[in-house]
């Protein structure tokens, strides 16, 4: 599949937002505090900024609106929907810590309800393709739900050894989920190499009875559609190669300033500007791993209607 650099950004950034929209709606940052307060504000624009990135990919942006009036049968149509509706618990959150520095437990936890329902929402749109088969299975959702949470709860670590200057309960679940989510990447790329195709050419075409079908015509003679979008091919060793620097920059570097950092905090270490420094450093580099992990996510992946292509 042809990775559309617009359908990354808004994976990568909308999720980012919602985890750590999630992880302050538990209220573990303290909202009083000048750092809560800019979290609240990364997280609405994180998750405004993904989904302005998502328009870019449409054809025809005006009809836009229609998708979300097919919420009964459409994972898209259902993400559409939950994405406009999580902004209210989360305005009104955001507006009761920046304005009143206090927070509502029924509105937050009501936000982050909603936060993980539109990533599973926008997880559910490519695990439930049947015809991409790397894409259909359970761990598609574990992944981005579980990458979402890790990113959100390396920022929110991030700004709460900012607010209350000691160590963050978040610190120590960023390591918890990167490893987690990690763990299931590695999964799901193995359950990915293992895979033996459902659909071949023999089977598209119904004539496997007559023995071994191969490609005597292209069905178009230039490109279409369907041949740049869904004919996509990244080659072996690139994929490897892009598969050990997203696992690199988005799981163990990461992972390795958090647990330096946790290490400190617990020790007695002051939670100064490097401790903050250092967690922001694991966001940013976890951002670009993830941007890698999420390019391969469409790169390797193959679409049942290349069997009518040769590929």
């Amino acid at each position: 599949m042809h990775p559309a650099s617009s359908i990354i950004v808004f994976t990568v950034l909308s999720g980012l937002g919602y985890g750590l929209a999630a992880f302050l709606g538990l209220g573990l940052l303290d909202p009083s505090a000048f750092a809560t307060k800019v979290a609240y504000i990364s997280a609405l624009v994180l998750i405004a900024g993904g989904l302005l990135s998502s328009t870019l990919h449409l054809g025809n942006p005006r009809r836009a609106w229609r998708a979300f009036s097919q919420w009964r049968s459409s994972w898209l149509s259902r993400e559409g929907v939950l994405s406009v509706l999580v902004f209210v618990p989360l305005a009104m959150s955001a507006w009761l810590c920046a304005m009143e520095g206090r927070y509502s437990a029924p509105i937050g936890i009501a936000g982050s309800l909603l936060s993980l329902a539109t990533v599973f929402c926008t997880s559910m749109i490519y695990a439930s393709l049947k015809s991409v088969q790397a894409w259909h299975t359970r761990l598609t959702s574990a992944c981005y739900l579980l990458f979402s949470l890790a990113g959100g709860a390396l920022l929110g670590s991030a700004f709460g050894v900012a607010g209350s200057g000691s160590a963050s309960p978040l610190s120590f679940f960023a390591l918890v989920l990167l490893i987690s989510a990690w763990t299931v990447k590695i999964a799901w790329l193995r359950h990915l190499d293992s895979l033996k195709p459902l659909s071949t050419p023999e089977s598209a075409t119904g004539l496997g009875a007559v023995g071994r079908v191969r490609l005597f015509e292209r069905p178009h003679v230039t490109e279409n559609y369907l041949t740049s979008e869904m004919g996509f091919r990244v080659a072996r060793k690139h994929a490897a190669k892009l598969r050990k620097f997203a696992l690199l920059l988005g799981g163990l570097l990461p992972g390795a300033l958090v647990f330096l950092v946790l290490a400190a905090l617990l020790a007695g270490a002051e939670a100064g500007g490097a401790a903050i420094l250092a967690l922001m450093a694991a966001s940013l580099s976890h951002i670009i791993g993830m941007l890698a992990e999420r390019w391969l996510f469409f790169a390797e992946a193959r679409h049942a209607v290349m069997n009518y292509y040769g590929g």
